[in-house]
C-alpha cells in the first residue's frame, strides 16, 4: 500500500494547547504510519504495531 492510499486521522493520544500541534496515524495490518499534522507531505515514520503499542504505553506514563 502506498502512503497516498492511507487513511490518516489525528491520534487520540495527541493533546496540546496549540491547535495545530497534533500527531496523525494511519494504521494498516502490518504497519502504523505516523506523521506531523502540520507537515502532511513531510517525513513519516512506519512502525511495527508492537513498536507503536510500546511507544504509546511509554508516553502514557510520562
Amino acid at each position: 500500500m502506498s502512503t497516498a492510499e492511507l487513511h490518516w486521522f489525528k491520534s487520540s493520544y495527541s493533546s496540546s494547547n496549540e491547535p495545530g500541534d497534533c500527531l496523525e496515524v494511519a494504521p494498516t495490518p502490518a504497519t502504523v504510519h505516523v506523521r506531523d499534522s502540520k507537515s502532511a507531505s513531510g517525513p513519516q515514520l512506519a512502525l511495527a504495531p508492537r513498536a507503536w503499542a510500546d511507544f504509546v504505553t511509554y508516553t502514557s506514563r510520562s
